[in-house]
C-alpha cells in the first residue's frame, strides 16, 4: 500500500513532463510498493527457527543460532549464517531483537532483500539491512548501502551509504554511496 504523500509526489513529477525520469519514478514506486509487501506482515505472530547449532546464554538473555539459520514469522523468512537473538525474561520470554550476519536474506512472497547484516527490532517494529543491500521484485532491482523497513508505518527507504540514527551501517559494492537499480519498462 502506498501512502497519499508518495502518490502526490509521483503525480507532480509526471505532470511536470520529465519524460524518462517519470518512467523511472513509476518503476521506483513499484519497488516501493514491493518493499511494503515485507512491511505488511504480522510482526506480533509467533517466531519459529531452525539452525545447525543453538547456544543459550541465559545470563546475557540471548540465544546464538548458527549454521544455515532460518527464522520465520507470518510468511516472513530471514536466513543467514548466524543470528543473535536478544530477549527479556520478565515472567515470560519476549524477543527484543534479532541480529543476523553472513549472507542475510529477508523474503516474503515474491519479494527478496539481501545484505551483509540485518537487525529486526521487535520493539520498534523496524528491520534494517546494511552492506551491499539488494531489493528484488521480478526483473526490478534496487541497490544501496542500507534498507530500512518500518513495519508499523509500511514505509521503506534505501540509502546509498548507511548513515543516520540507525546503528546498522554498510556500503554499496561500488563504494560510490549512491542508490542504483534497474527497472523493466513496459513494452
Amino acid at each position: 500500500m502506498m501512502t497519499t504523500k508518495p502518490r502526490n509526489h509521483l503525480r507532480t513529477a509526471i505532470r511536470s513532463g520529465v519524460g524518462a525520469f517519470a518512467v523511472t519514478l513509476v518503476a521506483m514506486a513499484g519497488i516501493q510498493l514491493h518493499a511494503q509487501a515485507i512491511a505488511g506482515h504480522n510482526s506480533n505472530a509467533p517466531v519459529s527457527y531452525e539452525a545447525g547449532r543453538i547456544e543459550l546464554q541465559d545470563r546475557q538473555n540471548r540465544v546464538v543460532l548458527s549454521g544455515n539459520v532460518i527464522v520465520t514469522q507470518a510468511g516472513l523468512t530471514v536466513r543467514s549464517n548466524r543470528m543473535l537473538v536478544n530477549y527479556s525474561d520478565a515472567g515470560s520470554l519476549s524477543i527484543q531483537r534479532i541480529t543476523a550476519t553472513g549472507g542475510v536474506s529477508v523474503t516474503r512472497g515474491n519479494e527478496a532483500a539481501r545484505g551483509d547484516v540485518a537487525v529486526y527490532d521487535f520493539n520498534r517494529r523496524i528491520i534494517t539491512m546494511a552492506g551491499n543491500v539488494r531489493l528484488n521484485r521480478g526483473g526490478d532491482t534496487l541497490n544501496g548501502g542500507r534498507l530500512v523497513i518500518d513495519l508499523a508505518s509500511g514505509v521503506s527507504s534505501v540509502d546509498g551509504r548507511a548513515s543516520g540514527s540507525s546503528p546498522v551501517t554498510g556500503t554499496t559494492t561500488d563504494g560510490n554511496g549512491r542508490v542504483s537499480g534497474t527497472f523493466q519498462v513496459p513494452q
